[in-house]
């Protein structure tokens, strides 16, 4: 059929030469004879006789079932009837039907748009005639995507090779075959910058959405996939950073961490995303860091455990100290890997520190940073960048740089600098100021530019000195900078067995997962009622003696609903879906593929009113401490997906989280929220507190 098609094209153009002139005498004797016929009628001139019948070309896409010997007959024909003489404008026709034919062919070569339809193939000649504007808009209108899908945009190329080329964004290999692979980019676009190259520099397309558009794209990944990346650290000599999400203990710590990484390693673990926890007494995070350290000591690797930091990657909070720990301790001995649960925030960890003095001083400059988002699984693959070597000299200079900063008034601050606290004050809790003591890029050109990992290295194999290093180029690390270099690397998470995450589409996790500061929200209820947290979760207060408070710690975007026992199974029928309870989105459709909610019962004694008695956690939407006096016997009845791993746990997080709540609100089973003040790590008490003056202000 592509032969066919290759010579009626070329017959046509053969014929269409050939009768151009012959045309163009007939087409001058029409078009005078219409012109003396409008000026003696004084209408409008039109391109279309009336008298000749009205011709169109339509594109067969014959299916896998048809007889082709009945394509060949209506090509046959359709090449025929493109001969000259047979139409109002032998000229118009022919080009008309030659580009007809040239969509056929580009349809049998695989290269016509994937959204050309049968009126894309039809031309009309009415110039004088144009459509209404209000139909041509209509028609332009972007197709209604379904609920919870994206587009993909471009075409893949099945026959093109994969490159060698990692995504700087999230690891994986690039290339244009599959759309629903990893590293997946456009042919389009790929092609172009394998050509120009600068493949080096692209992220792929599902990076690119999560980076600028908030969407995430459905990939074929497996947990095994993502383990068998971190079991890679097995065979290197290495320091691992586990990071932990405070949010979801213990089940954020990996279980089975020795089986990853082997029990030859040195553990420092992290318990990440401290912004988002807000302090119910002096001593909290003492408390949180003794939690911590037990929970580690539960999952077997405590004895690898050589130091615990309690951080927040978003804010900078405890960064500063956790680099001058690993100078101190780990040194410069040989690699360092980031690794913990999916969503635990290790991408958000290794952009601040590529931006710190862990990293070396010209290398943020090159390297890009790791995609970060909410949805479980953005890493990949193996990102990494080459860390510093902390020398004497450069860590009495770090030294100096930290208490001047810390001597500093808010007067002093650089206005970029407030501007940040200042924003981040009313997101979080805890905040710190992350900082480079050594930069590369000098801002007056008469300066001798003092770059130490260059001068580090001594002479190069030429024997010219590295003082040549300040007039190189930006566009990547030189072979001194590399040599001998040791690397931090941000490896894939991993996959927990039990998320609510996992349940979820790409707009409900942005509700659900908390992202600023978690405002405690508390309500006291009596035996007999029913307390949902959006309807995801539904906890009956079966039985008491009296009273307890339930203090519910997720996202402020969750709705909680309270209501009594016997109208819980009609509000969550009747209001699951929609804005009552809020979360899943989507009304009845949405709720038929949300699982149902599998009843759970727990006993609990209360402690006291100061002190909670138990935690039910909701894995990474949070969890609601319940308190109740002391010696009561508590009843509990917790609805939840079985995939979604709700539990309770005994020993409370935050137990005095109960003593921040305001007045109550008339004839309501709520509390007013309170939020307590923060901290500012790295600038002076008097500072912190005129900010936080100003904040409330």
């Amino acid at each position: 059929m592509l032969r066919t098609l290759q010579v009626c094209f070329r017959r046509q153009v053969w014929r269409s030469v050939h009768s151009a002139a012959a045309g163009e005498r007939s087409r001058r004797a029409t078009a005078g004879a219409a012109r003396r016929t409008v000026r003696r009628s004084g209408g409008r001139s039109c391109t279309v006789d009336p008298n000749l019948e009205e011709q169109f070309v339509f594109l067969d896409c014959p299916g896998l079932e048809e007889d082709p010997n009945e394509e060949e007959q209506a090509l046959h024909q359709l090449c025929i009837s493109s001969a000259p003489g047979l139409g109002p404008d032998p000229q118009v026709s022919s080009q008309k039907h030659m580009r007809s034919l040239e969509r056929q062919l580009q349809v049998l070569k695989g290269r016509a748009l994937q959204n050309s339809g049968p009126d894309s193939f039809i031309e009309f000649q009415d110039m004088d005639f144009p459509l209404d504007e209000s139909i041509i808009k209509s028609k332009k209108k972007k197709r209604a995507e379904p609920k919870g899908e994206h587009r993909v945009f471009g075409t893949p190329d099945e026959d093109a090779p994969v490159s060698d080329t990692s995504c700087s964004g999230c690891g994986a290999i690039l290339h244009c075959t599959a759309t629903d692979v990893p590293g997946y980019l456009p042919s389009e676009k790929f092609k172009v910058l394998l050509e120009e190259g600068k493949l080096g520099e692209a992220t792929c397309q599902r990076c690119h959405l999560i980076t600028y558009h908030h969407k995430a794209l459905n990939l074929q990944v497996t947990r095994d996939q993502y383990r068998d990346v971190v079991r890679q650290i097995r065979n290197h000599k290495a320091l691992v950073l586990l990071i932990a999400d405070l949010v979801d203990l213990p089940d954020s710590i990996i279980p089975d961490l020795t089986d990853l990484v082997g029990t030859n390693k040195h553990v420092v673990v992290l318990g990440n995303k401290l912004d988002l926890l807000p302090g119910d007494s002096p001593n909290y995070l003492q408390r949180i860091k003794q939690r911590l350290a037990q929970y580690c000591q539960d999952a077997g690797f405590g004895p690898q455990v050589t130091d615990l930091h309690l951080i927040s990657a978003k804010t900078g909070y405890g960064i500063e100290a956790l680099i001058s720990s690993l100078q101190r301790s780990w040194k410069y001995k040989s690699d360092v890997f980031l690794v913990g649960s999916a969503n635990a925030g290790k991408s958000t960890l290794f952009n601040a520190l590529l931006e710190s003095d862990y990293c070396k001083s010209r290398a943020n400059k090159v390297l890009q940073k790791a995609t970060i988002s909410p949805w479980p699984g953005t890493t990949l693959n193996l990102l990494k960048f080459p860390i510093i070597n902390p020398t004497p000299y450069r860590m009495f200079r770090r030294r100096e740089r930290l208490k001047e900063a810390l001597q500093q008034t808010e007067e002093e601050l650089p206005v970029d600098e407030l501007r940040r606290l200042q924003r981040l004050g009313r997101r979080a809790y805890l905040v710190g100021r992350v900082g480079r003591t050594f930069r590369s890029d000098g801002s007056r050109s008469d300066e001798i530019e003092f770059d130490p990992d260059s001068l580090a290295f001594g002479e190069n194999r030429d024997g010219d000195s590295t003082k040549k290093a300040a007039d190189r180029s930006h566009d990547e690390l030189s072979h001194n900078e590399l040599k001998d270099a040791h690397w931090l690397y941000d490896t894939p998470g991993i996959m927990k067995q039990r998320d609510i995450v996992h349940l979820l589409q790409e707009q409900e996790v942005r509700l659900v997962v908390p992202t600023q500061a978690i405002i405690p929200r508390t309500f006291v209820l009596k035996p007999g009622m029913s307390l949902f947290v959006g309807a995801m979760a539904q906890i009956d207060f079966l039985q008491g003696g009296k009273s307890c408070w339930f203090t519910v710690l997720a996202s402020s975007r969750v709705p909680v609903h309270v209501t009594s026992l016997d109208k819980a199974d009609s509000i969550y029928k009747r209001h699951a879906g929609h804005a009552l309870l809020g979360v899943p989105l989507g009304g009845p459709e949405r709720m038929e593929q949300f699982p149902a909610l599998v009843p759970q019962d727990f006993s609990l004694e209360g402690r006291g009113y100061l002190e909670a008695a138990a935690d039910i956690t909701l894995s990474s939407a949070g969890w609601v401490a319940v308190t109740a006096a002391a010696g009561e016997q508590v009843q509990l009845r917790v609805h939840g997906p079985a995939a979604a791993g709700f539990g309770l746990r005994m020993t409370p997080l935050l137990p005095h989280i109960v003593s921040l709540k305001g007045q109550r609100v008339r004839k309501s089973a709520a509390y007013k929220p309170l939020r307590p003040a923060g901290l500012i790590d790295g600038l002076s008490a008097a500072a912190t507190q005129r900010l936080q003056v100003k904040k409330k202000k």
